[in-house]
């Protein structure tokens, strides 16, 4: 008997809410043919409101609605929403000046054509040019470029040979991250990449929230198995940061 009432009052309440849905989406219509082709201006809340329950019915579902706002446009409001949080404007300060486009093309051309040019003799170099830049911006200009100091410069025609030399066994590791609405709200998670730099062969390793060792151990064992692992025939893992680490079979 009660299972019998459940079932009853279950599709009662799924027969509501179509009413209400279908209710909703006659306004909306009703509403399109009032404005025409007039354009809404919706304030920024107002988007965000309707950003966060767009992202969590989907396009589909968006487009039997028949919304006020497209589809697309909605989904693009969430892509902004997301990528508002982590670009650090709230906290943004005027700041300095930055360096003119054609000194900073300058500074570059005096570096890879002097590859023995420290910054100190780049500095000096700019000023009997009539450029008065000091070795702390020359340094982040390169460093903003990928050019190394004058030491490890005059050594990059070596590491292209080893690049050449090694291609079939070298791959590339790097994290990447993706939003992700959850019941918590916004979470960030973080993906593992892997890249098989002859092939262009790319293979996610994993996905976490928040990677720890015991999780990068496994997703080592993972990429390293003697059967299936992605880099069980490379001897080499470029990061990030160029650095290169010899991998083993069951080993990382």
């Amino acid at each position: 008997m009660w299972h019998f009432m459940l079932v009853m009052l279950a599709g009662w309440m799924n027969r509501h809410q179509q009413l209400v849905i279908e209710y909703l989406r006659e306004e909306n219509r009703n509403l399109r043919e009032l404005l025409g082709p007039k354009r809404l201006r919706f304030r920024d809340e107002q988007r965000r409101r309707l950003a966060v329950k767009a992202k969590g019915l989907g396009r589909s579902v968006l487009r039997e609605i028949g919304s006020i706002v497209t589809p697309d446009t909605l989904l693009r409001w969430h892509r902004r929403l997301v990528a508002k949080k982590y670009d650090g404007s709230r906290k943004r300060g005027p700041g300095r000046p930055g360096v003119m486009a054609s000194l900073r093309q300058l500074v570059i051309q005096l570096a890879t054509e002097n590859a023995d040019w420290g910054y100190d003799r780049i500095e000096g170099a700019l000023l009997n040019l009539g450029h008065r830049v000091s070795d702390t911006t020359i340094g982040r200009i390169l460093k903003a470029e990928g050019i190394e100091p004058a030491p490890r410069r005059k050594q990059q025609g070596a590491w292209r040979t080893f690049l050449r030399a090694h291609w079939p066994y070298l791959a590339a590791a790097d994290f990447l991250t993706v939003e992700v609405w959850t019941l918590a709200g916004l979470i960030r998670y973080h993906v593992l990449v892997v890249m098989d730099l002859s092939t262009r062969r790319v293979n996610i390793a994993g996905i976490c929230p928040e990677p720890d060792g015991i999780w990068m151990n496994q997703i080592a064992r993972n990429l390293t198995d003697g059967i299936d692992g992605f880099l069980r025939q490379k001897r080499f893992l470029i990061h990030t940061a160029l650095r290169c680490s010899p991998t083993r079979s069951g080993r990382s």
